[in-house]
């Protein structure tokens, strides 16, 4: 049987560890032990992070459409209720884009929230809604 040697492998897959750490601080970049700690963790990190991005975006989209909302007169909560009484089928990310750089679509929009909203100035409004005054 022939011999193998193992050193192109082991070669390469250190090779691969060390490229994926590159730009860590100190030997972390290029002591293959304390490299694929590293790399290990960063790839726990990334993982996660990936989930969290998701989580920051959908945030950063409530934000902006409570603030443009405010300007016509709506809470965040109230603009979303008014457009699924509307029948508007609009996600956030995509009316956050459009109270940015299509304000006055954005008013339309609003308007037609407002509208499916009208039952509050009926009078018809339950003991909560009036004392909060909506």
């Amino acid at each position: 049987m022939a011999r193998v040697k193992r050193g192109v492998t082991s070669h390469a897959k250190h090779k691969k560890t060390i490229k994926a750490a590159k730009g860590f601080y100190g030997r972390r970049k290029n002591t293959i032990r304390i490299a694929k700690q590293a790399v290990e963790r960063s790839m726990q990190y990334a993982t996660r992070d990936r989930r969290t991005k998701k989580r920051n975006f959908r945030a950063l989209w409530v934000q902006r459409l409570n603030a443009a909302a405010r300007e016509h007169g709506l809470s965040y909560s109230r603009l979303i209720d008014g457009l699924n009484k509307a029948g508007i089928e609009m996600d956030r990310k995509v009316l956050s884009d459009m109270a940015i750089h299509e304000p006055d679509a954005f008013a339309a929009v609003v308007a037609q929230a407002k509208d499916a909203l009208s039952y509050l100035k009926d009078g018809n409004a339950n003991e909560y809604e009036r004392a909060v005054g909506a």
